[in-house]
């Protein structure tokens, strides 16, 4: 999916910092980041009060103006506005949600907070993803799909598969850098 007009209009005029501009994004996106702060609480087993998800929203939309709108200055243009969002928002809310579990499942957490800054960084859309995970080995797209899309935890990726939860963590990273190897390759390509 490409960057529609509209969208493409609304990330202009916040860069620009036209009159109401900002105002109008956060109407627009706010439905969007609330789904990825409820649906990461619930993936990871957290309950989401009020306080919580105001918290969350309120994280990634300053990680978004963090810097004169830094975030939204590296995005490409090339894949939609919001599934750009989605991977920043994860990624923001995955950081602050390591907080809340305990110490034993926090670095599982960074790992999905790394994840998506790689996602972020060399992934330009949907469909580019999908076409670097089928170059890789089945079981390490599968992996990748569980645990940063479908936002599953090492244990019920762990019940889904039957590789034991303590080798999820070294697979994962390995299929993340193998993801990262083809991502650069088809960077360079371009």
């Amino acid at each position: 999916m490409t960057l529609s007009d509209t969208d493409r209009q609304l990330l202009d005029r916040c860069l620009e910092r036209a009159p109401m501009a900002w105002e109008d994004f956060v109407d627009r996106f706010i439905p969007l980041v609330c789904q990825v702060a409820q649906h990461a609480v619930f993936s990871k087993g957290l309950k989401l009060d009020r306080n919580l998800q105001d918290d969350l929203v309120a994280d990634v939309f300053l990680a978004l103006i963090q810097d004169d709108f830094q975030v939204l200055r590296r995005f490409r243009r090339e894949s939609s506005l919001a599934t750009y969002l989605t991977v920043v928002a994860r990624r923001v809310v995955i950081r602050k949600l390591s907080r809340y579990l305990p110490e034993s499942r926090q670095g599982e957490m960074v790992d999905a907070a790394n994840a998506g800054d790689l996602i972020e960084d060399t992934i330009d859309s949907t469909d580019q993803m999908e076409h670097l995970l089928e170059q890789l080995p089945s079981t390490d797209a599968q992996l990748l799909r569980y645990y940063h899309f479908d936002g599953l935890s090492y244990q019920e990726i762990q019940q889904r598969t039957g590789i034991p939860e303590n080798s999820l963590g070294p697979m994962l990273h390995r299929a993340r850098l193998a993801l990262r190897k083809l991502a650069e390759a088809s960077q360079t390509t371009r």
